[in-house]
């Protein structure tokens, strides 16, 4: 049996998405969605590099929880930094 815990990014918001959040109607269910989703594994859950740059492979979209996101990844410090936040509807 492996003794390896999975790895857990921080979740963090530049200042207009965080504006966004915070008009959410559903911002907790949002936010318990990013930590269960790109929290655990920021390259996946059908996420795509915004640039075809390799250089830029942190740079990254993904639809969670209703909206668009478009996030930075930090591996080195584990946190992934949402600058952008478009809900649906």
């Amino acid at each position: 049996m492996s003794r390896h815990r999975s790895r857990r990014y921080r979740i963090t918001y530049a200042p207009p998405a965080d504006d966004t959040l915070a008009k959410m109607t559903d911002a907790d269910a949002f936010r318990t969605a990013m930590e269960r989703t790109l929290g655990r594994d920021p390259y996946g859950h059908g996420s795509t590099a915004v640039s075809t740059d390799a250089a830029e492979r942190d740079r990254r979209e993904a639809t969670v929880g209703g909206a668009i996101v478009l996030y930075y990844v930090s591996g080195s410090v584990l946190t992934v930094t949402v600058v952008r936040l478009v809900p649906f509807g």
